[in-house]
């Protein structure tokens, strides 16, 4: 029962079939013949399917409601008494990158401490690189990512998947479209993550894809939040984590400008080193999969 619901919820969120599936790690067969069975067994239509794109109806975007509040009930229910038995630690030290540790960890450690209030966190938040070389330093012992994941002497487990995608302020009085072109996109003034973010990684390597030799990078901040802040206040543009904007689309503080044919899509990571075990670590990682609402 629990994994339908989960597959729905993928499929509503990506508004894809594909990507739910990446997600979920089956087959997008299995995602498809999923969301037939749901809907055959209310007798509705939950999504509407286009030539290249699926959205949810009315009726579905009821149904992700309900879903939701199942899906979070069901956690609880399973931690109450699956996991009782399990020694669940006082403390828990872990490092984050700044998108990561922004925008997804508060979620999910604040549902864990609603199971388990008798343990603390302490979290380190830096950019992905750093947060890799503590872990090899062994001054932590795991830790989530964003970017790559080829360090030899580290190991990578998939957690979500995320999508960077091109924002300005609404305030932007310059450039009133929905959509540019790549070599547009060349052009346009843009604000960027330092070297070192594992979003900065990612972009970077998806653009030797194309054409795109350069940017036309005007500032560079440290945080995507200082970015953010900075949009607000400019007719700039960046490219951002969908996790790190939803919020200020929902208050309409930002928006989403389409790069035509052109997608940067990538994981974010539980990364240790190479070899390491930890009962703690395997039980927050099943947590936070459980948990988040992606």
């Amino acid at each position: 029962m629990k994994h339908k619901y989960q597959i729905f919820k993928a499929v509503a969120h990506h508004a894809s079939f594909t990507k739910a599936a990446e997600q979920l790690f089956i087959s997008q067969p299995a995602v498809s013949k999923a969301i037939r069975s749901i809907e055959e067994e209310y007798k509705t239509t939950f999504f509407l399917r286009k030539r290249n794109s699926i959205e949810l109806t009315e009726n579905g975007q009821a149904f992700l409601v309900y879903v939701n509040r199942i899906l979070e009930l069901l956690s609880e229910v399973e931690n109450q008494f699956l996991h009782q038995q399990e020694s669940v630690p006082s403390l828990i030290n872990f490092g984050a990158s700044t998108t990561i540790a922004n925008h997804v960890v508060p979620e999910i450690i604040a549902k864990f401490r609603k199971q388990h209030p008798q343990t603390t966190f302490e979290i380190k938040s830096e950019n992905s690189e750093e947060i890799e070389q503590l872990i090899l330093n062994q001054q932590i012992d795991f830790g989530i990512t964003e970017g790559t994941n080829t360090h030899k002497k580290l190991q990578y487990h998939k957690f979500i998947k995320d999508e960077i995608v091109l924002v300005t302020g609404t305030s932007n009085t310059r450039y009133k479209q929905n959509s540019v072109s790549l070599d547009r996109l060349a052009k346009l003034p843009l604000v960027e993550r330092e070297i070192g973010s594992g979003t900065r990684d990612i972009i970077y390597d998806k653009l030797k894809e194309t054409s795109i030799k350069r940017l036309n990078t005007l500032v560079t901040l440290s945080s995507t939040e200082a970015i953010k802040n900075y949009l607000y206040h400019s007719n700039t543009f960046a490219l951002l984590s969908i996790h790190a904007v939803s919020n200020d689309l929902l208050l309409n503080k930002l928006k989403v400008v389409e790069i035509k044919n052109f997608s940067i899509d990538r994981w974010f990571y539980f990364v240790s080193r190479t070899g390491y075990q930890s009962a703690v670590m395997d039980y927050f990682e099943k947590f936070a999969r459980n948990n988040y609402n992606f």
